[in-house]
Protein backbone atom coordinates (compact mmCIF):
# COMPACT_ATOMS: atom_id res chain seq x y z
CA UNK A 1 0.00 0.00 0.00
CA UNK A 2 2.82 2.26 0.53
CA UNK A 3 3.70 2.56 -3.58
CA UNK A 4 0.06 3.78 -4.02
CA UNK A 5 0.75 6.34 -1.90
CA UNK A 6 3.87 7.89 -2.87
CA UNK A 7 2.06 7.38 -6.29
CA UNK A 8 -1.20 9.32 -4.82
CA UNK A 9 0.85 12.07 -3.37
CA UNK A 10 2.08 13.58 -6.97
CA UNK A 11 -1.08 12.97 -8.61
CA UNK A 12 -3.06 14.72 -5.93
CA UNK A 13 -0.81 17.69 -5.88
CA UNK A 14 -0.81 18.18 -9.90
CA UNK A 15 -4.52 18.17 -9.55
CA UNK A 16 -4.37 21.03 -7.21
CA UNK A 17 -2.28 22.85 -9.02
CA UNK A 18 -3.90 22.10 -11.89
CA UNK A 19 -7.41 23.77 -10.25
CA UNK A 20 -5.09 26.92 -8.85
CA UNK A 21 -4.35 27.43 -12.41
CA UNK A 22 -7.77 27.00 -13.88
CA UNK A 23 -9.98 29.00 -11.60
CA UNK A 24 -7.14 31.89 -11.55
CA UNK A 25 -5.58 32.13 -7.90
CA UNK A 26 -6.11 35.86 -7.97
CA UNK A 27 -9.80 35.31 -8.13
CA UNK A 28 -10.01 33.10 -5.22
CA UNK A 29 -7.76 34.88 -2.79
CA UNK A 30 -10.41 38.06 -3.47
CA UNK A 31 -13.41 36.02 -2.18
CA UNK A 32 -11.90 34.33 0.48
CA UNK A 33 -10.60 37.71 1.52
CA UNK A 34 -13.64 39.85 1.46
CA UNK A 35 -14.90 36.96 3.79
CA UNK A 36 -12.36 37.94 6.07
CA UNK A 37 -10.76 36.35 9.71
CA UNK A 38 -14.32 35.79 10.44
CA UNK A 39 -13.54 32.58 8.65
CA UNK A 40 -11.67 30.86 11.37
CA UNK A 41 -14.61 30.43 13.62
CA UNK A 42 -15.26 27.21 11.42
CA UNK A 43 -12.23 25.64 13.08
CA UNK A 44 -13.83 25.32 16.47
CA UNK A 45 -16.89 24.53 15.23
CA UNK A 46 -15.07 21.10 14.03
CA UNK A 47 -15.04 20.07 17.81
CA UNK A 48 -18.63 19.58 17.56
CA UNK A 49 -19.13 16.89 15.10
CA UNK A 50 -16.49 15.56 16.81
CA UNK A 51 -17.97 15.56 20.23
CA UNK A 52 -20.96 13.23 18.41
CA UNK A 53 -18.20 10.56 17.66
CA UNK A 54 -16.83 10.54 20.79
CA UNK A 55 -19.71 10.28 22.47
CA UNK A 56 -20.98 7.16 20.30
CA UNK A 57 -17.10 5.49 21.10
CA UNK A 58 -18.10 6.25 24.96
CA UNK A 59 -21.51 4.27 24.40
CA UNK A 60 -19.13 1.38 22.96
CA UNK A 61 -17.40 1.75 25.82
CA UNK A 62 -19.68 1.05 28.28
CA UNK A 63 -18.79 5.16 29.39
CA UNK A 64 -15.31 3.39 30.78
CA UNK A 65 -13.69 6.97 29.85
CA UNK A 66 -14.32 10.58 30.21
CA UNK A 67 -16.36 11.79 26.94
CA UNK A 68 -13.63 14.75 26.86
CA UNK A 69 -10.63 12.68 27.10
CA UNK A 70 -12.15 10.42 24.19
CA UNK A 71 -13.41 13.78 22.31
CA UNK A 72 -9.60 14.73 22.69
CA UNK A 73 -8.37 10.97 21.60
CA UNK A 74 -10.95 11.60 18.74
CA UNK A 75 -9.32 14.44 17.35
CA UNK A 76 -5.85 12.90 17.86
CA UNK A 77 -7.33 10.09 15.64
CA UNK A 78 -8.87 11.98 12.81
CA UNK A 79 -5.33 14.67 12.72
CA UNK A 80 -3.46 11.45 12.28
CA UNK A 81 -5.01 10.02 9.50
CA UNK A 82 -5.83 12.97 7.23
CA UNK A 83 -1.99 14.79 7.95
CA UNK A 84 0.36 11.95 8.80
CA UNK A 85 1.36 9.30 6.12
CA UNK A 86 -0.48 6.60 7.41
CA UNK A 87 -3.06 4.61 5.69
CA UNK A 88 -6.17 4.74 7.22
CA UNK A 89 -5.77 2.93 10.48
CA UNK A 90 -2.76 4.40 12.00
CA UNK A 91 -5.03 6.53 13.51
CA UNK A 92 -7.08 3.90 14.99
CA UNK A 93 -3.78 2.63 16.03
CA UNK A 94 -2.45 5.22 18.01
CA UNK A 95 -6.53 5.19 19.39
CA UNK A 96 -6.30 2.83 20.60
CA UNK A 97 -3.04 3.22 22.85
CA UNK A 98 -4.42 6.75 24.00
CA UNK A 99 -7.63 5.54 25.26
CA UNK A 100 -5.96 2.80 27.45
CA UNK A 101 -4.39 5.51 29.52
CA UNK A 102 -7.56 5.52 31.37
CA UNK A 103 -7.94 2.16 31.85
CA UNK A 104 -7.95 0.41 35.40
CA UNK A 105 -7.84 -3.54 34.78
CA UNK A 106 -5.61 -5.31 32.01
CA UNK A 107 -8.05 -7.12 30.41
CA UNK A 108 -9.79 -3.78 29.62
CA UNK A 109 -7.06 -3.88 27.11
CA UNK A 110 -8.77 -6.04 24.77
CA UNK A 111 -12.05 -3.83 25.07
CA UNK A 112 -10.55 -0.91 23.99
CA UNK A 113 -9.45 -2.64 21.06
CA UNK A 114 -12.66 -3.86 20.39
CA UNK A 115 -14.53 -1.01 20.86
CA UNK A 116 -12.66 0.76 18.01
CA UNK A 117 -12.70 -2.09 15.64
CA UNK A 118 -16.31 -1.92 16.21
CA UNK A 119 -16.55 1.85 15.50
CA UNK A 120 -14.81 1.75 12.32
CA UNK A 121 -17.67 -0.69 11.07
CA UNK A 122 -20.21 1.86 12.18
CA UNK A 123 -18.69 4.34 10.65
CA UNK A 124 -18.32 2.39 7.27
CA UNK A 125 -21.70 1.85 7.92
CA UNK A 126 -22.19 5.85 8.55
CA UNK A 127 -20.50 6.85 5.65
CA UNK A 128 -22.94 4.34 3.01
CA UNK A 129 -25.81 6.10 4.66
CA UNK A 130 -24.74 9.88 4.60
CA UNK A 131 -23.48 9.32 0.89
CA UNK A 132 -27.19 7.68 -0.02
CA UNK A 133 -28.62 10.65 1.58
CA UNK A 134 -26.33 12.87 -0.72
CA UNK A 135 -27.38 10.95 -3.81
CA UNK A 136 -31.07 11.41 -2.50
CA UNK A 137 -30.60 14.95 -2.34
CA UNK A 138 -28.59 15.84 -5.51
CA UNK A 139 -31.31 13.78 -7.83
CA UNK A 140 -33.98 15.83 -6.09
CA UNK A 141 -32.37 19.04 -6.36
CA UNK A 142 -31.29 18.61 -10.12
CA UNK A 143 -32.57 16.79 -12.78
CA UNK A 144 -30.71 17.65 -16.03
CA UNK A 145 -29.12 14.19 -17.91
CA UNK A 146 -25.12 15.31 -17.04
CA UNK A 147 -25.96 15.73 -13.40
CA UNK A 148 -28.09 12.32 -13.27
CA UNK A 149 -25.46 10.66 -14.92
CA UNK A 150 -22.72 11.28 -12.19
CA UNK A 151 -24.75 10.68 -9.42
CA UNK A 152 -25.73 7.09 -11.47
CA UNK A 153 -21.99 6.18 -11.35
CA UNK A 154 -21.33 7.35 -7.70
CA UNK A 155 -24.28 5.30 -6.59
CA UNK A 156 -23.37 2.60 -8.47
CA UNK A 157 -19.92 2.52 -6.78
CA UNK A 158 -21.40 2.62 -3.50
CA UNK A 159 -23.67 -0.75 -4.41
CA UNK A 160 -20.38 -2.45 -5.53
CA UNK A 161 -18.85 -1.73 -2.56
CA UNK A 162 -20.99 -2.52 -0.08
CA UNK A 163 -20.29 -6.25 -0.02
CA UNK A 164 -16.65 -5.73 1.56
CA UNK A 165 -17.38 -4.30 4.65
CA UNK A 166 -20.34 -6.81 5.02
CA UNK A 167 -18.17 -9.69 4.41
CA UNK A 168 -15.62 -8.70 7.14
CA UNK A 169 -18.65 -8.02 9.56
CA UNK A 170 -19.58 -11.66 9.06
CA UNK A 171 -15.92 -12.70 9.69
CA UNK A 172 -15.78 -11.01 12.54
CA UNK A 173 -18.99 -12.72 13.90
CA UNK A 174 -18.22 -16.24 13.01
CA UNK A 175 -14.96 -15.30 15.36
CA UNK A 176 -11.69 -16.67 15.11
CA UNK A 177 -10.35 -14.20 13.08
CA UNK A 178 -8.05 -12.51 15.64
CA UNK A 179 -7.25 -15.60 17.26
CA UNK A 180 -6.17 -17.20 13.76
CA UNK A 181 -4.19 -13.74 13.05
CA UNK A 182 -2.38 -14.64 16.36
CA UNK A 183 -1.37 -18.09 15.60
CA UNK A 184 -0.04 -17.02 12.37
CA UNK A 185 1.50 -13.84 13.47
CA UNK A 186 3.34 -15.94 16.66
CA UNK A 187 4.80 -18.68 13.96
CA UNK A 188 5.86 -15.86 11.78
CA UNK A 189 7.47 -13.13 14.05
CA UNK A 190 7.87 -15.76 17.68
CA UNK A 191 5.80 -16.01 20.34
CA UNK A 192 8.12 -13.87 22.33
CA UNK A 193 7.70 -10.76 19.99
CA UNK A 194 3.71 -11.53 19.82
CA UNK A 195 3.13 -11.65 23.15
CA UNK A 196 5.16 -8.20 24.09
CA UNK A 197 1.93 -6.62 22.05
CA UNK A 198 -0.11 -7.28 24.51
CA UNK A 199 -3.13 -8.56 22.28
CA UNK A 200 -4.68 -11.61 23.49
CA UNK A 201 -6.45 -13.16 19.96
CA UNK A 202 -9.02 -14.84 21.61
CA UNK A 203 -10.38 -12.88 23.94
CA UNK A 204 -10.44 -9.72 21.40
CA UNK A 205 -12.60 -12.28 19.73
CA UNK A 206 -14.92 -12.55 22.55
CA UNK A 207 -15.19 -9.12 22.98
CA UNK A 208 -15.89 -8.45 19.47
CA UNK A 209 -18.89 -10.74 19.32
CA UNK A 210 -19.90 -9.86 22.72
CA UNK A 211 -19.94 -5.83 21.94
CA UNK A 212 -21.76 -6.81 17.97
CA UNK A 213 -24.26 -8.81 19.29
CA UNK A 214 -25.60 -5.82 21.31
CA UNK A 215 -27.75 -4.52 18.10
CA UNK A 216 -29.20 -1.47 20.48
CA UNK A 217 -26.00 -0.42 21.39
CA UNK A 218 -25.20 -0.62 17.37
CA UNK A 219 -28.14 1.82 16.57
CA UNK A 220 -27.40 4.59 19.49
CA UNK A 221 -23.53 4.45 18.05
CA UNK A 222 -24.98 4.80 14.47
CA UNK A 223 -26.97 7.55 14.76
CA UNK A 224 -24.72 9.63 17.07
CA UNK A 225 -21.66 8.72 14.18
CA UNK A 226 -24.63 9.98 11.85
CA UNK A 227 -25.51 12.88 13.67
CA UNK A 228 -21.77 13.98 13.82
CA UNK A 229 -21.57 13.63 9.94
CA UNK A 230 -24.96 15.71 9.22
CA UNK A 231 -23.67 18.54 11.73
CA UNK A 232 -20.08 18.41 9.72
CA UNK A 233 -22.45 19.45 6.85
CA UNK A 234 -23.27 22.96 8.47
CA UNK A 235 -19.14 23.76 8.04
CA UNK A 236 -20.43 23.84 4.13
CA UNK A 237 -23.41 25.76 4.63
CA UNK A 238 -21.44 28.07 6.62
CA UNK A 239 -18.28 28.77 4.76
CA UNK A 240 -20.86 28.87 1.84
CA UNK A 241 -22.65 31.73 3.75
CA UNK A 242 -19.31 33.59 4.89
CA UNK A 243 -18.10 33.69 0.98
CA UNK A 244 -21.31 35.08 -0.48
CA UNK A 245 -22.97 32.12 -1.73
CA UNK A 246 -25.64 30.82 0.68
CA UNK A 247 -27.06 28.04 0.05
CA UNK A 248 -29.78 25.76 1.71
CA UNK A 249 -29.00 23.16 4.46
CA UNK A 250 -30.04 20.04 1.77
CA UNK A 251 -27.73 21.37 -1.00
CA UNK A 252 -25.10 21.64 1.98
CA UNK A 253 -25.85 17.85 3.01
CA UNK A 254 -25.67 17.12 -0.27
CA UNK A 255 -21.92 18.38 -0.89
CA UNK A 256 -20.29 17.10 2.24
CA UNK A 257 -21.74 13.52 1.71
CA UNK A 258 -20.34 13.05 -1.77
CA UNK A 259 -17.55 14.92 -1.13
CA UNK A 260 -16.98 12.64 1.62
CA UNK A 261 -17.77 9.23 -0.20
CA UNK A 262 -15.18 10.88 -3.01
CA UNK A 263 -12.88 11.23 -0.82
CA UNK A 264 -12.80 7.43 0.78
CA UNK A 265 -12.89 6.06 -2.47
CA UNK A 266 -9.53 7.84 -3.17
CA UNK A 267 -8.07 6.80 0.27
CA UNK A 268 -4.40 5.82 -1.67
CA UNK A 269 -3.56 9.98 -2.20
CA UNK A 270 -2.90 11.19 0.77
CA UNK A 271 -5.04 13.00 2.53
CA UNK A 272 -7.29 13.20 -0.18
CA UNK A 273 -4.88 15.90 -1.70
CA UNK A 274 -6.69 17.52 -5.27
CA UNK A 275 -9.36 14.82 -5.25
CA UNK A 276 -11.38 16.55 -2.08
CA UNK A 277 -10.69 19.66 -3.60
CA UNK A 278 -12.13 18.59 -7.18
CA UNK A 279 -15.05 17.02 -5.66
CA UNK A 280 -16.04 20.24 -3.65
CA UNK A 281 -15.79 22.84 -6.72
CA UNK A 282 -17.84 20.16 -8.81
CA UNK A 283 -20.14 19.75 -6.71
CA UNK A 284 -20.58 23.40 -5.42
CA UNK A 285 -21.13 24.22 -8.88
CA UNK A 286 -24.37 21.60 -9.34
CA UNK A 287 -26.17 24.05 -7.07
CA UNK A 288 -25.55 27.28 -8.69
CA UNK A 289 -22.00 28.26 -7.13
CA UNK A 290 -19.85 30.37 -9.20
CA UNK A 291 -15.97 28.37 -9.90
CA UNK A 292 -14.17 30.89 -7.93
CA UNK A 293 -16.88 30.57 -4.70
CA UNK A 294 -16.30 26.87 -5.25
CA UNK A 295 -12.83 26.47 -5.03
CA UNK A 296 -12.53 28.94 -2.29
CA UNK A 297 -14.63 26.61 0.07
CA UNK A 298 -12.95 23.59 -1.09
CA UNK A 299 -9.63 25.92 -0.12
CA UNK A 300 -11.23 26.91 3.10
CA UNK A 301 -12.03 23.12 4.17
CA UNK A 302 -8.80 22.47 4.17
CA UNK A 303 -6.99 24.89 5.58
CA UNK A 304 -9.82 24.37 8.52
CA UNK A 305 -8.06 20.44 8.36
CA UNK A 306 -4.60 21.56 8.68
CA UNK A 307 -5.38 24.34 11.03
CA UNK A 308 -7.43 22.31 13.77
CA UNK A 309 -5.09 19.00 12.65
CA UNK A 310 -2.20 20.48 13.81
CA UNK A 311 -3.26 21.87 16.96
CA UNK A 312 -4.05 18.45 17.74
CA UNK A 313 -0.66 16.93 17.22
CA UNK A 314 0.90 19.27 18.95
CA UNK A 315 -1.53 18.52 22.18
CA UNK A 316 -0.93 14.86 21.34
CA UNK A 317 2.87 15.86 21.31
CA UNK A 318 2.66 18.01 24.82
CA UNK A 319 0.73 14.92 26.35
CA UNK A 320 3.49 12.02 25.47
CA UNK A 321 6.32 14.38 26.53
CA UNK A 322 4.08 15.37 30.06
CA UNK A 323 3.26 11.54 30.46
CA UNK A 324 7.50 10.51 30.22
CA UNK A 325 8.40 12.83 32.37
CA UNK A 326 5.49 11.59 34.80
CA UNK A 327 6.68 8.03 34.43
CA UNK A 328 10.40 8.66 34.48
CA UNK A 329 10.82 7.84 38.46
CA UNK A 330 9.11 4.29 37.67
CA UNK A 331 11.19 3.37 34.45
CA UNK A 332 11.16 4.07 30.79
CA UNK A 333 8.05 4.58 29.71
CA UNK A 334 6.08 3.25 26.02
CA UNK A 335 6.78 6.45 23.49
CA UNK A 336 4.67 6.86 20.50
CA UNK A 337 4.93 10.05 18.64
CA UNK A 338 5.09 11.51 15.59
CA UNK A 339 8.40 9.94 14.89
CA UNK A 340 7.29 6.46 16.09
CA UNK A 341 3.24 6.57 14.46
CA UNK A 342 4.86 5.52 11.20
CA UNK A 343 6.82 2.77 12.36
CA UNK A 344 2.99 1.58 14.39
CA UNK A 345 1.08 2.10 11.15
CA UNK A 346 4.48 0.30 9.19
CA UNK A 347 2.25 -3.59 9.30
CA UNK A 348 -1.00 -2.18 8.61
CA UNK A 349 0.58 -0.17 5.23
CA UNK A 350 1.53 -3.75 3.92
CA UNK A 351 -1.65 -4.97 4.33
CA UNK A 352 -4.50 -2.59 3.45
CA UNK A 353 -6.23 0.86 4.76
CA UNK A 354 -9.35 2.71 5.32
CA UNK A 355 -9.95 6.35 6.64
CA UNK A 356 -12.05 8.16 8.94
CA UNK A 357 -13.70 11.53 8.02
CA UNK A 358 -14.57 14.74 8.59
Amino acid sequence: MKWLQWLGLPVGIAILIGLVVHDGAHDVMRVIGAAGPVLLWLVPFHALPLLLDAHAWRLLLDRRAPLAFLWWVATVREAVNRLLPVVGVGGELVGIRLARWKLREPHEASEVTASVIVEVFVTIAVQYAFSALGVVLIVAATGDGGSLRTIVTIALALVLSAPLPVLAIVLLRRGGVFHAIERWAARLFGEATWQKLGIDGQRLDADLDALMSRTGLMFRAFFWQLGGYMLGAFETWWALSLLGHPVSVGDALAIEAITQAVRHAAFMVPAGLGVQEVAVVLLAQLFGVSQDVAFSLALVKRMREVVFGVIALISWQAAEIVRTRRALHGGAPERVGLRAVARVAEPSKRASGHDRRH
